[in-house]
């Protein structure tokens, strides 16, 4: 199984005709008393709790099962969204360290008096 996995990037240019991606950068509040907001307060609350389905969905359609664990529990799209980036800000990090230690060992490699050709070939191999 292959765990290398791209998100793709959600922005405003590929998901703003869906009008997804507000609602994914800034989210939404729910308000404690629904009961008390007027008219077109609950028209925009409605308005909004319909983007972050359509955003969640559209979240939730670009993941393969493993990462569809990590945001399942969430209720809004922008809960699912930070827990992918924080998720893929670790794996970033862990790619940057191995990449240093890899350029170290490699700068350490040079050819010893005594080593043959097929000796030091093994040995970059092994990286």
């Amino acid at each position: 199984m292959n765990n290398s996995f791209a998100v793709p990037k959600l922005t405003k240019e590929n998901y703003g005709s869906q009008e997804a991606w507000e609602i994914v950068d800034k989210g939404y509040d729910e308000p404690e008393n629904e009961g008390a907001l007027n008219q077109a307060q609950k028209n925009n609350l409605l308005k909004a709790r319909k983007q972050d389905q359509q955003a969640s969905s559209i979240i939730h359609m670009g993941l393969d099962e493993a990462m569809f664990e990590k945001v399942a529990s969430t209720t809004k799209a922008k809960e699912a969204w930070e827990i992918l980036q924080n998720n893929f800000k670790g794996v970033d990090k862990v790619k940057k360290v191995r990449l240093q230690t890899l350029r170290g060992e490699f700068e350490a490699l040079h050819m010893k008096e005594m080593e043959s050709v097929p000796v030091i070939s093994q040995g970059f191999l092994l990286l």
